[in-house]
């Protein structure tokens, strides 16, 4: 009996972990999940006869070697900072692994031994990354095969309340790790537009927007997300003049964080002494500093920040609570501490509210064989979370993992080293399966004006 061994029992794993399950009795397999907080696991198990659910501490070193010893392949769903060690105790002990998060460039250099060792260390298989890279390739390699040349490619994708919510201000709703939420941005974003490289230091990312038109949805902003230059050697664009992969958000959300995050307020180095006995008020303030004029903290930080004390920038940090009265409380160390409890306070879902998740891809190409035609491909996917079920965001981040995860025990990915899905042997039969689940891409072909 194969055995997979999931690690972590977050927000994006429901669908991977009973897509699994579902299948174990036909594959003969069997499926172990561990977190830290078990009760997580076992209520996502839920007694299956082919699953079971145990503490798993990712710093117990003698618990870690246990697991993974007894594992065929290991689908790490941890936090990303853990993706390295993962990778280490599976290339030590001949495991496979699969993770959803951003390949960690010290994996990378894991891929030779990878291949001694004979196993697959797989990444970036959720939703972005992951299907927004596998539609991306099918798109540029289909444009490829027909000898065009892409001469700018522009990638969105976004987590998002579906449209009919609007319960709070600021538009948005938490469906997975709140660390990723405030943290977003902090590695800065570097793009490429009409032949010109554009970089952005973290404090600069939310300022840089602009609106973007999504079917049946309507105007939503962007925003760059980290480093688009890299993908121009692994999309095989290296002869774009514009490259940009951007974050999807509903208008105003990004004016909002550009002040949280230029206050200070997702700083998660520095400790703040007895922060938990502080008030959300007297948080605000330590941001503030003296000679700033005003009498009330909420009129202090407009003047520090520039903006109208009866804005909507303002309304949205009242809603956040910063001016409360109320003890933070809880186990908060840092200013990102906070950030992230107030946002799994203030920014939940109502009752039956559902999430959605877009990827969006548009490239403009041209065909030297026919005198330099040039179109604009767009293709769109859209899908949204059942109110009483699974997230869009569990879906589309578990699902490609957990396909992944049945072709390799399979034998129906023939590779081994450190890779991403990019390569037609993984986002090919990935897709497929995914289609057969009803995800499937919008594809529109748009002439230009001068053409029509």
């Amino acid at each position: 009996m194969k055995q997979i061994l999931i690690l972590g029992a977050g927000f994006s794993t429901p669908a991977l972990i009973h897509y699994l399950l579902d299948k174990a009795e036909e594959n003969d397999w069997f499926v172990t999940v561990g977190d830290i907080e078990v009760e997580k696991a076992e209520r996502i198990v839920n007694h299956h006869p082919r699953g079971a659910a145990i503490v798993f501490d990712v710093n117990d070193v003698n618990m870690r070697t246990t697991h993974i010893k007894k594992a065929d392949v290991v689908v790490n769903m941890l936090s990303p900072v853990y993706q390295y060690l993962i990778a280490l105790d599976c290339l030590h002990h001949g495991k496979h692994m699969i993770s959803a998060s951003y390949e960690d460039i010290r994996v990378q250099h894991l891929n030779l031994d990878a291949h001694r060792k004979g196993i697959l260390i797989l990444n970036e298989m959720g939703l972005d990354p992951g299907l927004d890279h596998m539609s991306a390739m099918a798109l540029i390699d289909d444009v490829h095969q027909r000898e065009g040349v892409i001469k700018s490619f522009l990638s969105y994708g976004g987590g998002l309340p579906a449209p009919e919510i609007n319960s709070n201000p600021l538009r948005y709703c938490i469906t997975w790790n709140p660390r990723n939420v405030v943290r977003a941005g902090e590695a800065g974003a570097q793009y490429m537009e009409e032949g010109q490289i554009k970089l952005l230091p973290y404090h600069q990312v939310f300022k840089r927007t602009w609106p973007v038109e999504i079917e049946g949805i309507g105007t939503l902003e962007a925003y760059p997300n980290r480093n688009s230059l890299i993908y121009r050697h692994r999309f095989g664009l290296n002869g774009v003049n514009t490259l940009i992969r951007g974050t999807l958000r509903y208008p105003g959300w990004s004016e909002t964080w550009y002040h949280i995050v230029n206050l200070g307020l997702t700083n998660d180095s520095l400790p703040i002494p007895d922060l938990h006995r502080r008030t959300y008020r007297e948080f605000m303030q330590m941001f503030l500093p003296l000679s700033i004029s005003g009498k009330k903290p909420e009129t202090r930080l407009a003047n520090y920040l520039g903006i109208s004390p009866t804005g909507k920038i303002m309304e949205n940090l009242r809603y956040l609570g910063l001016f409360s009265d109320e003890v933070i409380g809880g186990n908060v160390k840092t200013a990102a501490d906070v950030m992230m409890k107030i946002v799994l306070d203030k920014l939940q879902f109502p009752p039956g509210g559902r999430d959605m998740v877009i990827i969006c891809h548009e490239i403009q190409v041209e065909y030297p064989r026919e005198n330099y035609r040039s179109e604009c491909l767009r293709t769109t996917f859209t899908e949204y979370g059942d109110p009483d079920g699974f997230t869009a965001i569990a879906k589309t981040v578990g699902l490609p993992t957990a396909i992944a995860t049945a072709l390799l025990l399979r034998g129906e990915l023939p590779l081994t080293g450190c890779h991403i899905p990019t390569i037609p042997a993984i986002y090919v039969p990935v897709l497929r399966e995914l289609k057969k689940l009803g995800f499937a891409f919008k594809e529109e072909i748009i002439i230009p004006e001068e053409e029509t």
